[in-house]
């Protein structure tokens, strides 16, 4: 897909369809008023008013464009960028399978970054995952957006492009994405990006390193696990240093606590938590952050076998406890718990995040609107609700309380994996705060029901959103600010 920029709409070129935005009741939201005069009887008929997700496609005649779509926006005073993100998102929904090049005009605000607004609705809009298709889906070739911020044009291209990186490994067939196949995409980015260094440790160096939670998990596959890291350097002057974990298991089968039929058919997308994590890292390097980050990935399959690690056993983690494995099911947090405690032992961060498809309990609570927040600092909480506000990725912060603990509590070790039903994501990020020190900031993101919707939502496709790229993004973005 090209994407460029027209000084005006009076110098567009030619295009096969034009979108226009409208405030409420047919108050044009671009400067060029003269192009109304194009569609007058459409506009006096009544079928379009400007409310907010309304649309109507008009055909004039003499005009530079076939086609003229007209996108309501609601209310001058409400505009958000979310309005902006839904409402050039249906444009360009409308038109895929229709047109091949596209005029975009942006609404004047001077309280609204629109810019951003419309491209990534736009752009998300466009996306496609069409590799198992013989007949291949429709879209977009080009977009030209008519005098946008051409900085914040760019950084949303590449920030979207990200996003449809993160999109295509969560769609891919899990017997493609492999753990290998995560490392080897890792040491790609690295190739692509000087500031990205990326090492792969492979089952003989996570035995070696007493990564005992992991290894236990991979057991069950002949798939080779991996441990990848991803170091980028972005302020080389600065100590400073971020982390983030990605839960990456390519396939869930349960484990000896088999999955039933209907909970198994989607699991490809285990590993949606490390997909975001080197998608952020594609963003932040494509964009030049001044920060240092260190991404950690802890990928394997959880599969059956004559080697699975078994229910009511107990396990030895990285950092020396002991964990009763009380369901096989639990393996997310198994996984992230040796790679939580291997980078503070290694790097020492001053604050870690951590974002997994993590529980099913997650679904129940929040749907799949919303992604779970649990972060006990109350600064990095703040940041990311902010972050998450800002990109309409938006966080629900869920309690850490001491109470919990006893959920969790085995006589046979020093904390069993899974308890009883309730309080289910919790539960997860109540084990994964056993193995975080004193020094580090720390928060857990559940992204389990907005990481693979399973109804179309207004920008993202049914499955594989590509949930955590924008939202991390941004809160790196404004972390140098």
């Amino acid at each position: 897909m090209v994407v460029s920029s027209s000084s005006s709409l009076t110098k567009r070129k030619k295009a096969d369809a034009l979108i226009l935005p409208f405030y409420l009741e047919k108050k044009p939201a671009f400067a060029a008023k003269g192009l109304v005069s194009l569609f007058e009887p459409v506009l006096k008929s009544g079928d379009f008013s400007g409310k907010k997700d309304e649309i109507l496609c008009h055909y004039p005649k003499g005009g530079k464009e076939a086609r003229v779509v007209l996108i309501g926006l609601g209310s001058e005073k409400e505009l958000t960028k979310e309005v902006l993100r839904r409402s050039y998102a249906s444009a360009v929904a409308f038109l895929k399978g229709k047109a091949k090049t596209v005029n975009i005009t942006l609404p004047e605000s001077k309280s609204i970054d629109v810019t951003t607004g419309a491209a990534e609705g736009a752009l998300l809009a466009n996306y496609v995952f069409d590799a198992n298709k013989s007949e291949k889906d429709k879209y977009l070739s080009t977009m030209t957006f008519i005098d946008p911020d051409e900085k914040a044009l760019k950084k949303a291209q590449k920030i979207c492009e990200s996003v449809y990186f993160t999109r295509n490994l969560i769609f891919s067939n899990a017997d493609d994405i492999t753990p290998t196949f995560l490392g080897k995409m890792a040491k790609e980015l690295a190739s692509e990006h000087k500031t990205l260094k990326a090492t792969v440790l492979g089952r003989k160096e996570i035995i070696s390193e007493n990564l005992g939670l992991l290894e236990a998990v991979s057991r069950g596959s002949h798939e080779e696990p991996a441990l990848i890291l991803v170091e980028y350097k972005g302020n080389p002057k600065s100590k400073e240093l971020s982390a983030l974990v990605g839960k990456g298991v390519t396939y869930d089968t349960g484990g000896l606590n088999l999955k039933p039929t209907g909970s198994m058919e989607t699991m490809r997308d285990d590993m949606s938590g490390a997909a975001a994590v080197l998608g952020t890292m594609h963003a932040i390097a494509a964009l030049g952050l001044p920060v240092n980050v260190i991404a950690a990935i802890g990928s394997t399959e959880n599969a059956i076998g004559p080697k699975s690690y078994k229910p009511g056993d107990v396990y030895r983690s990285y950092s020396g406890i002991t964990v009763e494995v009380s369901n096989t099911d639990a393996e997310g947090r198994l996984v992230l718990a040796d790679v939580l405690s291997y980078v503070q032992k290694k790097y020492e961060p001053k604050r870690i995040i951590d974002i997994a498809t993590l529980t099913g309990g997650a679904v129940v609570a929040l749907g799949e609107e919303v992604s779970a927040l649990m972060c006990e600092d109350e600064s990095l909480a703040g940041a990311l609700l902010e972050a998450g506000d800002d990109t309409y990725e938006r966080l629900c912060l869920l309690p850490l309380y001491e109470e919990y603990n006893a959920i969790l509590k085995s006589k046979v070790a020093d904390i069993k994996n899974s308890g009883q039903r309730k309080a289910s994501p919790i539960q997860g990020g109540i084990f994964l705060k056993k193995f975080i020190g004193k020094k580090a900031k720390w928060a857990h993101i559940d992204i389990a029901g907005t990481a693979f919707p399973d109804s179309l939502k207004p920008y993202h496709p049914i499955q594989a959103t590509g949930v955590g790229v924008r939202l991390l993004t941004q809160f790196f973005a404004k972390l140098t600010q």
